[in-house]
């Protein structure tokens, strides 16, 4: 029984039925929490094991959301802590499991904070542009409407699976004033726009910002008009291994998304590409809302060394 929820999660998040980098790092969260709690093992070694194997197995359904990763290290990391300190069998699942729900309960606090942070940035009158479907840019924007701050919000369509309907209409449920456009149209709009807010699913120790395909795109067209862009993001979607000069993988998703089967069979000759992310370098952003506070995207390492002291453990286990 296990098993099966760990491989439910998993793919749930491979397909997409869980998305956005804060809900995925929850999400498997919450399957460790279950497999702590059902697990047979006889030994505090066999739990550690298990819970290791199903860990892996969970950080391979999206190699580019960091906060997966994040979420499965800081469970384990602890666990193998635990263990070394010689604790017994049930006393390691009651710290896993307490693992679990402090993690949890940090990432649901996080989106708060960011809230709270990032709606002081928004004034009314403002026309904002975001893109993609992010928990802590939605916060923000519905925090800002809870103070009385009246203003409208340009949400791009996010192709090929259309994420940004999903953020159109929970701000339209929340009061906010909501144009939904194509991707394609960015520019077109860019020079009206005061600020545009957009998520993450991994920061780089260099403050280059990797989320949904397109943000670089809109990044430049913001640059090039001089309107103000920000990202917002929970400190557990740093990249601790990118201070050891690794890099973020781009996830590269099934063609199936983009066109028909019918269509790629009828036209063998074309090879269809879906990168689901990209890189929007720190030269394009100025700033990086987290619960933490506000940075400048060049010291974002100095925060990442903070939270991180141990990189290099860290990134080998």
């Amino acid at each position: 029984m296990t098993e099966s929820k760990v491989e439910d999660t998993f793919n749930a998040i491979r397909s997409m039925e869980v998305r956005g980098a804060g809900r995925i790092a929850r999400a498997a969260a919450e399957a460790l929490r279950e497999a702590a709690v059902s697990s047979r093992a006889k030994t505090p070694a066999q739990l550690v094991a298990e819970l290791t194997r199903y860990g892996e197995r969970l950080k391979e359904s999206r190699p580019t959301a960091v906060s997966l990763p994040n979420s499965v290290n800081f469970v384990l990391t602890g666990a193998h802590r635990e263990l070394r300190r010689g604790v017994g069998k049930e006393t390691l699942r009651k710290r896993v499991i307490s693992l679990c729900d402090d993690f949890i309960n940090r990432s649901t606090n996080a989106v708060t904070m960011i809230g709270d942070i990032g709606a002081k940035r928004i004034v009314s009158g403002d026309l904002i542009m975001t893109h993609c479907n992010s928990e802590a840019v939605t916060q923000i924007l519905v925090t800002a409407r809870a103070q009385g701050k009246d203003f409208h919000v340009i949400v791009t369509e996010t192709r090929p699976l259309y994420q940004g309907r999903i953020t159109a209409a929970v701000l339209a449920r929340n009061g906010i004033e909501v144009s939904l456009i194509p991707d394609s149209a960015s520019r077109l709009y860019m020079h009206e726009v005061d600020r545009v807010i957009v998520g993450a699913d991994a920061i780089a120790s260099n403050g280059a910002v990797i989320n949904k395909i397109g943000t670089s795109m809109i990044a430049v067209i913001a640059h090039e008009t001089r309107t103000r862009f920000y990202v917002a993001a929970e400190t557990y979607k740093l990249s601790p291994r990118t201070l050891l000069g690794d890099l973020v993988e781009i996830e590269e998703r099934s063609p199936r998304e983009v066109v028909s089967e019918s269509w790629m069979t009828e036209n063998p000759g074309v090879k269809v590409m879906n990168p689901s992310f990209d890189v929007t370098p720190a030269e394009y952003i100025d700033l990086i809302i987290t619960e933490q506070g506000v940075y400048p995207p060049q010291g974002i390492v100095f925060l990442m060394k903070e939270l991180y002291p141990e990189p290099v453990k860290l990134a080998l286990e």
